[in-house]
């Protein structure tokens, strides 16, 4: 097959616009170009679609579950295979398969399924997200304080074992219950470190940050919050150049004001 065709029969989402009899030119896997349909060169191959509308696919970084299945209760390839079938149908592509906070061994398998589905290469399966169990029992939300624990040496050999089998590997842990030299190893390591469930000021967040952290798991909960004398970690996230944050956008974790 080419490796440069043409789709069409569709409308083209972009943002809330749509094109209507346009193509799409893709080339080597990345879209090229967008052209009316009768533009189209002839020799172009066509992948002809049946109306509707082609948008881009979602990614999510952050899946507990889908499909009528959640990966905390059977960390396994089957499960995983049912929650990136579930999002798929939903328009979202790629996921990143999360496990909330659990004990060692429950950890353990989830890390096996994880590399198990990337060794089978299965169909939308970004990497997994490890939302614990390194966070403050202040802020542990949903999390079960009974396996909340601060990172020893072991956990971190073992996220760093499991990143060399991972395309993708992302950790949410607590400054609060990890050091910063634990934050750069994991970066080093190709890990994206987040932080999330904390209490922590907003000076120890940009410390997390500067030593290699990357993102915020849902801005505003479970974090400490914005305040003018004290930003807390939601004035890290959000102050902070090429800091990146999750936010769950369902009008009742955050209000719509907050979200703007």
């Amino acid at each position: 097959m080419s490796n440069k065709f043409a789709i069409c029969g569709a409308d083209i989402g972009v943002g809330p616009s749509r094109l209507v009899g346009q193509a799409l030119i893709v080339e080597n896997g990345n879209i090229v170009d967008v052209c009316g349909t009768s533009d189209i060169p002839t020799d172009l191959p066509k992948t002809q679609l049946q109306g509707g509308t082609l948008c881009p696919g979602l990614i999510d970084l952050q899946v507990n579950g889908g499909g009528g299945v959640l990966f905390n209760s059977d960390p396994s390839i089957g499960t995983i295979e049912k929650i990136c079938q579930a999002h798929k149908q939903l328009g979202t592509c790629r996921v990143l398969v999360t496990l909330i906070s659990s004990a060692p061994a429950t950890t353990s398998a989830a890390i096996a399924a994880a590399i198990s589905a990337t060794e089978q290469n299965v169909a939308g399966f970004l990497g997994l997200h490890l939302e614990g169990p390194h966070l403050s029992p202040e802020k542990k939300g949903a999390h079960s304080d009974k396996v909340l624990r601060a990172m020893t040496q072991v956990d971190l050999e073992e996220l760093c074992s499991a990143k060399e089998k991972l395309t993708y590997l992302m950790v949410t842990v607590a400054p609060e219950m990890v050091t910063n030299k634990q934050i750069k190893t994991l970066a080093a390591a190709g890990i994206v470190v987040s932080l999330g469930h904390s209490n922590t000021s907003y000076t120890n967040a940009a410390d997390a940050y500067r030593h290699g952290a990357r993102c915020a798991t849902h801005l505003y909960n479970a974090m400490s919050p914005l305040n003018h004398r004290e930003p807390g970690m939601v004035g890290a996230a959000l102050s902070i150049d090429d800091v990146y944050a999750g936010l769950i956008a369902d009008g009742v974790h955050v209000d719509a004001a907050a979200i703007q």
